[in-house]
């Protein structure tokens, strides 16, 4: 990348020589619609401003702060605003992605905007696949993280106060290295990472803002996709460490899908995919916030002499690749779907639980809580696992189990196997439960279950005797 600058230079010399590059819009009807080749800062300003202003009912645009030299940091949200739920009334999907942590990783940031831009002109082209992503989903699309950088073609942001990096003698300013700046293992891989991390976690408003926006607005999000330039490869979990992370089943399941429908990118743990790295936004989600995390790095080939091409069909393929994780989003966590429940009030209850999801969860307990107040009544003693898109039935000891008529059955679950991911609580339906009583004092030392069939029958049977007898 240190080329970079050269490169740029000498193709638009050449360009200037035999032809106008088209910086404007083409008329490729459904098809996003820019011929960036480098997108400064005022230009992705003016373009964001533009989207919003065009498409108010799609669009919601935002600053969530400013970088080290005072530029916003634009926040585009995308989703259809008639609706504040799905139509089935459960809440939207929430999906981040952000791109520009480094400054001249172009690709990285003009896959960002290339995602977001799709989705806006298929939205309005009627695009089946775009209208139901937005009807059901919040796309949160930070563009360019880093606009000092950016500008001024650098990998770091342009605090160059407190820059000197400390796994070399030589003081030389080079600003922040803000994919270091984070706090999950911040500074814990020197000297194998010969970065300048910053004087401490968040010590730059740039990553501080962006953190800030995750713990604010994006505490439910399942999918969180950072986007950077270099080597041709998806990085997910861990950077610090080689061995798999918790939730390997969801991470190898993606790879696989993706491998065999969509592009045989490489997808690999971070640390061993590129090398060890601490502190980056990718852990952080992962680690810290409990989201699913891919770095998704395009190769920086766009750049050599003679080898650019239009940045709609040079990112094809990696768009295609975004497209299927934000539209199977759903399926990026624990679902847990309850089959069946049968319930022997004081004796025991059986439940059957199906996985929807792809990730597995450990930690899922039942609750008979209170509908009005929520107040848990009765919890299962123990817990139980459910694996991705797996069946568990489960027999509990409800000996203390009393029921209560305004109260109901809850599973209490964690969405993924990651000890920082969210629990959630899921109302199971009535319709599924199947409660029967037994008579501790039944003849015979026997137990006998009530049912109504049965009941009816012994009357009957008593009527008849009765009948006879007299």
């Amino acid at each position: 990348m240190k080329f970079r600058s050269l490169f740029m230079l000498s193709f638009l010399i050449s360009a200037s020589l035999f032809t106008n590059v088209n910086m404007a819009e083409s008329s490729w009807p459904g098809e996003p619609i820019d011929d960036h080749i480098f997108m400064s800062y005022l230009a992705l300003t003016q373009e964001v401003n533009i989207w919003a202003d065009e498409n108010p009912d799609i669009v919601e645009l935002s600053s969530i702060g400013q970088s080290y030299l005072g530029r916003e940091l634009w926040m585009v949200v995308l989703s259809d605003w008639s609706m504040e739920t799905k139509i089935n009334g459960d809440a939207k999907e929430m999906v981040y992605i952000d791109g520009g942590h480094h400054g001249n990783e172009y690709l990285g940031t003009a896959l960002a905007w290339l995602t977001a831009k799709w989705y806006i002109n298929e939205w309005n082209a009627g695009n089946d696949e775009a209208v139901n992503v937005l009807q059901n989903s919040e796309l949160h699309i930070l563009i360019m993280l880093n606009p000092d950088g950016n500008d001024a073609d650098t990998r770091h942001n342009l605090n160059l106060t407190t820059a000197a990096n400390p796994f070399v003698s030589e003081v030389v300013p080079t600003g922040i290295d803000l994919n270091r700046n984070y706090d999950h293992y911040w500074d814990d891989c020197a000297p194998s990472s010969p970065f300048a991390p910053g004087s401490g976690p968040f010590s730059e408003p740039e990553t501080r803002a962006n953190a800030d926006y995750m713990n604010s607005y994006m505490q439910d999000a399942d999918l969180y996709v950072t986007m950077h330039t270099g080597v041709w490869i998806i990085l997910y979990p861990w950077g610090k460490w080689p061995e798999q992370p918790s939730d390997w089943e969801l991470f190898h399941g993606i790879r696989t899908e993706i491998n065999d429908e969509i592009s045989d990118i490489p997808i690999q743990n971070a640390n061993q995919g590129l090398y060890p790295n601490c502190g980056t936004s990718r852990d952080y989600g992962y680690g810290v916030m409990g989201f699913p995390t891919f770095t998704f790095e395009t190769d920086d080939d766009q750049f050599l002499l003679f080898t650019f091409e239009d940045v709609n069909d040079r990112l094809r393929e990696e768009l295609d690749v975004m497209r299927y994780l934000i539209e199977n989003v759903w399926y990026w966590r624990a679902r847990l779907s309850v089959t069946n429940l049968d319930v022997i009030p004081g004796n025991s209850l059986t439940i059957s639980v199906e996985n929807l999801g792809r990730a597995t969860t450990l930690n899922a307990s039942l609750q008979y809580a209170n509908k009005i107040t929520g107040e848990i009544l009765w919890e299962s003693g123990s817990k139980f696992a459910v694996n991705a898109t797996n069946v568990s039935t489960v027999t509990f000891d409800a000996s203390n189990l009393t029921l209560e008529e305004d109260a109901g059955f809850v599973l209490y679950y964690q969405k993924r196997v990651i000890d920082s991911s969210q629990w959630v609580k899921e109302n199971v339906s009535d319709n599924l439960t199947n409660i029967r009583y037994e008579d501790k004092n039944a003849f015979l030392g026997g137990t006998l279950i009530f049912d109504p069939t049965a009941i009816i029958l012994i009357f009957l049977f008593a009527a008849y005797w009765n009948k006879r007898t007299y």
